[in-house]
């Protein structure tokens, strides 16, 4: 996918690229895995577009009729249309034979796995679902290939899901992700399970086969530690909507948003000489459902005005790649330029 984005009129948006992870944070029920099923098309969105732009064809789904699909399925493969495909248009025959060109590592490495399947079935049902793969030997080639770059043995392939434990099932649930050759992955919450040394395998491990398979991740976390190692952007979502979009170097150490530097603000500092000082936010998060007027996040804000109560911020661009929804972004200075690191230290 040479670049996907995810837009709503009059709200923000964001963009993917080839090759490229972006980190989705924010607190408990702020959208975070609603975007991505809604980008996948696991759920239906209500509004908005999720646009697919790849430079190769000119085969547009989005309007194909169910003739022309059956003429070009042989082809959907390795091909796929020239510029905006919106993705909340496809149903049917069309979606399905889209699917296999997005993939999902859910949160949960032990319920996601079916306990009745070997390894190999479950990593070999993406591709005999989405009708890519008939004949069992190149199933099982691909099947191999995949287990082999997920640092699976083939002695696994032949065992049950019980039998391995919780990093483990989340190399098998990743090679699942994989196996279809997807140009896009969503990983939700996929190493909040996992113990501190497993988290560290399972992210280097996505490192690793994103730069030799060229997939973009968005990715879904709490631990803003790992969102740091892994992502080349962030993105800071609170009540269904982002309110900063940065590359993660300038997200870190110069958040322009009053909620951004109060998350950052909690992630504990490995360094005695450095004051924690936590900003701590009071009451509780709105009901999407009935979201607060103008800024969402003013009931909660330690910086709050009467603007903030009536007007809805606009999401604008406040420096190169820099988004944010805040009306006083300007007006706060919360880099931390103790935490960057020192340039004599860089090799």
């Amino acid at each position: 996918m040479p670049s996907a984005s995810c837009t709503s009129p009059g709200s923000p948006s964001f963009d993917i690229r080839r090759g490229e992870t972006v980190g989705l944070v924010g607190e408990s029920g702020s959208g975070k895995t609603t975007v991505g099923r809604a980008i996948l098309r696991a759920i239906d969105p209500t509004g908005g577009e999720v646009i697919y732009h790849d430079r190769r064809g000119d085969i547009d789904l989005a309007h194909a009729d169910e003739g022309a699909l059956r003429q070009v399925r042989p082809r959907l493969q390795m091909i796929f249309p020239e510029g905006r495909v919106q993705l909340h248009d496809l149903k049917g025959e069309a979606l399905r034979l889209f699917r296999p060109r997005m993939s999902l590592v859910f949160q949960d490495p032990y319920s996601s796995l079916n306990p009745r399947m070997t390894v190999r079935d479950i990593i070999a049902e993406p591709l005999i679902a989405g009708g890519l793969m008939r004949d069992r030997a190149q199933i099982d080639g691909r099947v191999r290939e995949i287990a082999a770059r997920c640092k699976l043995n083939l002695e696994h392939l032949r065992r049950f899901p019980h039998a391995f434990s919780g990093g483990q099932r989340q190399r098998i649930c990743i090679a699942r992700a994989l196996v279809s050759k997807p140009d896009f992955v969503v990983c939700d919450e996929s190493v909040s399970a996992l113990d501190v040394s497993i988290q560290a395998e399972i992210v280097n491990l996505l490192k690793d086969l994103q730069e030799e398979m060229g997939v973009a991740f968005l990715f879904i976390a709490h631990d803003l530690s790992v969102v740091a190692q892994i992502s080349d952007r962030v993105a800071v979502m609170y009540v269904g909507q982002f309110v900063e979009y940065a590359p993660t170097r300038k997200l870190f150490f110069t958040p322009r948003h009053p909620y951004t530097h109060a998350l950052l603000s909690a992630v504990p500092i490995a360094d005695p000489d450095l004051e924690f000082a936590p900003v701590r936010l009071t009451g509780e998060i709105p009901n999407p459902m009935d979201a607060p007027p103008g800024c969402r996040f003013h009931t909660r804000c330690p910086q709050a005005r009467a603007r903030c109560r009536t007007d809805v911020p606009a999401w604008r661009e406040i420096a190169p790649e820099h988004f944010v929804a805040c009306h006083f972004a300007e007006d706060f200075d919360f880099s931390r330029p103790e935490l960057a690191p020192d340039p004599d230290d860089t090799p």
